[in-house]
């Protein structure tokens, strides 16, 4: 009778020392020396050294395991020993093999591609390390947004995607035909989960999100996943102190569990770490203020100078790659220095743009005018002054939703929120009080030249029983972003929309 085989995840290993298990997974590295042959295995729970030494045992497969194309898919057999040398603290001593499906030459290789070919194999890509860590950290991340909300008491509530009037401002909106009929997807679920959060007191919603704005930088999508909680009897402090609780809440629960991760990604965990209450607060007249300033100056002047120096630095080295790619008598070295090529070329890319742009930046902060919306280089600044989030509050009513509460002292603004993440990463929530008044907010309407009929229903929540109440909106990518260090939005979702990104 045959004996029945131990299935084995790598992240399990340590439970299984000097016992015989199979592992089921894809090859990532093949190399050898002699006659010992060192597969790198991956499983989607880790990587795991396995070592085929040739002997009896493993000469029927031994020549098989040293040509194994990357990627193919496989089952292999060994007895787990611990080594803090290995990848993960354990390899495998292999005592059998068995091949699932030999790949053909897998297209993304050690050697560096573009951003543009990567993107165009995102499928393919989520295999690499890098991926691979960002991918498990959102799911940390979705499953901490979750907990955190059901653990205290919301409800979910599941908002519509087909909406018939805009959340937000109608330049963001993309028209669909609804059997004849036009109608937007959803900017937001926010107007939704108000109306539910009179029914149940604490809800949420929580979904993808779509923006028509023509933007290419590197913190826009087209669709992007957020979590909106909406809270009855709540005021603007009272919706701030829960932001505050729920960004403590998902990083840490992030540092607790994704630490390795974090690592492999180069974070700098000491700056997490130190995010801890109270957050800043900052009014937006204050923030006028700080962009007007020496330190806003300083900043993007030390900004231009050390960027030039970096980006001499970086031609430099890349001329001396490309004569070596010509001199170079081994193979290894020329692939080596063909992939530090590709990201030095995109780096120059990158920072040449910078480049360009921080005198454009420094022109819009000296000459920012009390009225206007901050923008994303303004919430850059603002946030890279401060080592804690900051929340900057009070914005003027004339560039903010119509839905927003006005300041009973100054109505020229409104009890609304930004939280801007430490570090440049810039604004992750967007929260207010709502307006709770039936007549102001018909006003509002109005002001906006919005149709009322298609928020008549909206309407009835000022009719019917209405509170002060409020809420936030947090942008999942966004977020991410800040907790993994990320430079560009694109890598924070499995598959990223963008102008002219639609593939795979």
């Amino acid at each position: 009778m045959a004996r029945m085989k131990t299935i084995a995840n790598i992240k399990d290993l340590r439970n299984y020392v000097g016992k015989e298990v199979t592992l089921q997974g894809w090859a990532y590295n093949v190399r050898s020396s002699g006659k010992i042959v060192f597969l790198l295995v991956r499983d989607g729970t880790g990587l795991c050294q396995c070592v085929v030494e040739k002997n009896e045992r493993t000469e029927s497969f031994f020549e098989t395991v040293k040509k194994l194309p990357l990627e193919s898919s496989l089952e292999i057999t060994g007895v787990v020993r611990a080594d803090e040398r290995a990848e993960g603290g354990h390899e495998l001593q292999v005592t059998g093999f068995k091949l699932v499906q030999a790949s053909p030459e897998y297209p993304i290789t050690p050697k560096a591609h573009g951003i543009e070919f990567l993107m165009k194999h995102r499928h393919l890509w989520f295999r690499s390390r890098r991926q691979h860590a960002i991918l498990r950290i959102r799911h940390t991340l979705v499953d901490a947004i979750r907990r955190f909300f059901n653990d205290n008491g919301y409800i979910n509530i599941d908002t519509p995607i087909f909406t018939p009037a805009a959340g937000e401002g109608v330049s963001t909106l993309f028209q669909v035909d609804y059997f004849g009929e036009p109608v937007y997807l959803a900017q937001t679920g926010q107007l939704y989960v108000e109306a539910a959060c009179m029914a149940h007191g604490k809800v949420y919603c929580f979904g993808p999100t779509f923006r028509a704005e023509k933007s290419k930088t590197r913190r826009h999508l087209t669709e992007f996943w957020m979590v909106e909680p909406e809270i009855a009897f709540a005021e603007l402090d009272e919706v701030i102190a829960v932001a505050e609780d729920f960004i403590l809440s998902i990083k840490d629960r992030v540092l607790r569990d994704n630490r390795a991760e974090l690592e492999f990604l180069g974070r700098d965990l000491k700056a997490l770490e130190n995010i801890q209450r109270p957050f800043v607060r900052l009014s937006y007249s204050d923030a006028v203020d700080l962009l007007h300033g020496d330190k806003a100056r300083q900043l993007l002047e030390k900004d231009l100078n050390d960027k030039n120096v970096r980006l001499s630095q970086l031609e430099k080295e890349l001329g001396t790659l490309v004569e070596l790619q010509k001199s170079a008598a081994k193979q290894w070295e020329k692939d080596k220095a063909a992939q530090r090529e590709i990201e030095i070329r995109e780096d120059l890319e990158e920072l040449r743009e910078q480049l360009k742009n921080i005198p454009h930046h420094l022109e819009l902060a000296r000459n920012f005018e009390w009225g206007g919306d901050l923008g994303g280089s303004d919430e850059t600044i603002i946030s890279r002054l401060h080592d804690q989030p900051v929340f900057c509050t009070h914005y003027p009513r004339a560039v903010k939703a119509f839905y927003m509460k006005v300041n009973k002292d100054d109505p020229r603004l409104v009890n609304n929120f930004d939280l801007l993440a430490p570090e440049g990463f810039g604004e992750i929530i967007g929260g207010s009080q709502r307006e709770d008044d039936y007549d102001m907010l018909l006003t509002k309407i109005k002001e906006e030249n919005l149709p009322v009929e298609p928020y008549e229903w909206y309407l009835d929540l000022r009719r019917y029983g209405s509170v002060p109440h409020g809420g936030f909106g947090l942008g999942v990518e966004r977020t991410l972003c800040w907790l993994c260090g990320l430079k560009h939005i694109r890598e924070a979702i499995p598959y990223a929309r963008m102008m002219g990104k639609i593939y795979p």
